[in-house]
């Protein structure tokens, strides 16, 4: 690498699998007219395996619940509040690819180091690390699925996790970069295209025989369906000839399918059972006949989708311990594993000795996601784009303060409506993102 002769530039050093180590600022295209230079990693990974991996990373058995929400709202005002989170949600990588392109390198935790120096690295880590870990934790209670596992009935729940995260999750969490899980994604998304097609086939099959269900998880519900922002970086970082429009590209069509594939799950599900819809769509349809055949497909499908976004989640996971607790140290295969093998393992314990720790994600949900998807990629923004090329009155800059102010209220909103649950002994909502 050659040192630029632009003010704050310098040359940073970066380990192989480009994690940045610790230096100094630096600003290489602050003048707003230089091209965008990334030192930190020269992908090789295709526009559509990249969006299958943001597609997966997006997905996730959040999409059971939304027909749900569509109950509690009604059609309209659900699609208007969908395709304004949609909306935001791209506005948001939107941020964080202009930071990511004024700093020079595509990692979260740097973007808060630039932000504000080791607090800030330290907060976006632990932000993604809480995020990622309790989120999945949250969605790969396998065990407690069993009828989609009939023909394995015999086999003790705990068990199960186990034999999923040692022959599936951890050979694909142990790959070094993130393009080989194209594949696996292409086929967790295929999975979800089954489960929707299900939902669509049964709206013409059954009638809604329930009693009436309701609760106040609709807005928390929508509000982060499309959470992949710790993993929108890593993405860019091994795309293939990697601009920020093509990255936003990525990503404009990663949220335009699962938009719609959110949509047409929600209106099905909202359709077969209207009002009476629970928050787990799929446990509304074994109410009906527990062993109906198709829908212990179905939970087949979603579950081996879910299981397939773990290793997805892992790597920025993965990356912020990496930049927390070994900033200054180059890759090596052994802390690689050793990293991987804790996070499951964690994971893991947490399924299987604490089944009721659902209450603990509620809130890791309620704190982590508002500040990764909202509040961090405004800041971020706000700190990083030089004054001079946007003053804080401009209007870009007013905008990030307001998507802030925006993540700062879901963030009171969602704690406010799980301790109101707490209190009163309510129900939980479908959870996931």
């Amino acid at each position: 690498m050659q040192r630029t002769n632009q003010l704050n530039s310098f040359t940073p050093r970066f380990d192989s699998e480009g994690g940045h180590l610790e230096s100094e600022t630096f600003l290489p295209n602050g003048d707003g007219k230089t091209p965008e230079r990334f030192t930190d990693f020269e992908g090789k990974t295709s526009f559509g395996m990249s969006v299958f991996n943001l597609g997966n990373a997006i997905m996730g058995s959040g999409i059971l619940g939304l027909a749900y929400a569509m109950a509690n709202t009604g059609v309209l005002l659900f699609l208007f509040l969908l395709t304004a989170v949609a909306v935001l949600s791209s506005y948001s990588i939107h941020l964080l690819l202009k930071s990511s392109g004024i700093v020079g390198i595509r990692a979260y935790e740097q973007l808060g180091y630039r932000a504000f120096g080791t607090p800030g690295k330290m907060a976006a880590g632990i932000a993604i690390t809480l995020q990622n870990i309790g989120g999945k934790g949250r969605e790969c209670m396998v065990k407690n699925h069993p009828l989609c596992l009939h023909f394995l009935w015999y086999i003790n729940g705990n068990y199960l996790v186990m034999i999923v995260s040692v022959s599936i999750i951890l050979p694909l969490a142990l790959m070094k970069q993130l393009g080989y899980l194209g594949y696996t994604s292409g086929f967790s998304l295929s999975c979800m295209v089954f489960f929707l097609t299900a939902v669509i086939y049964k709206k013409f099959q059954i009638p809604c025989p329930f009693e009436e269900f309701m609760t106040a998880y609709t807005i928390p519900i929508l509000a982060f369906a499309f959470v992949c922002h710790p993993e929108v970086l890593p993405i860019y970082t091994e795309l293939r000839n990697p601009t920020k429009k093509r990255m936003q590209q990525v990503s404009n069509i990663s949220i335009l399918v699962m938009y719609t594939m959110y949509f047409l799950a929600a209106l099905f599900g909202y359709l077969t059972f209207y009002g009476n819809v629970e928050p787990e769509l799929l446990h509304t349809y074994s109410r009906i006949d527990p062993y109906d055949t198709l829908i212990l497909c179905v939970r087949v499908a979603v579950l081996t989708a879910v299981t397939l976004t773990v290793p997805i989640v892992l790597f920025p996971v993965r990356r912020a311990i990496q930049q927390m607790l070994f900033p200054t140290k180059a890759f090596n295969w052994l802390r690689h594993t050793a990293i991987a093998m804790v996070l499951l393992t964690v994971i893991n314990l947490l399924v299987i000795f604490a089944p009721n720790i659902l209450d603990i994600f509620g809130i890791i949900g309620a704190t982590s996601a508002p500040c990764l998807i909202f509040i961090f990629p405004a800041i971020f923004y706000i700190r990083i784009v030089p004054t001079d090329q946007e003053p804080m009155n401009s209007r870009p800059k007013i905008q990030a303060a307001c998507f802030a102010a925006l993540g700062v209220s879901f963030m009171i909103m969602s704690m406010s409506f799980i301790i109101h649950d707490w209190t009163t002994g309510a129900g939980h909502s479908a959870g996931g993102h």
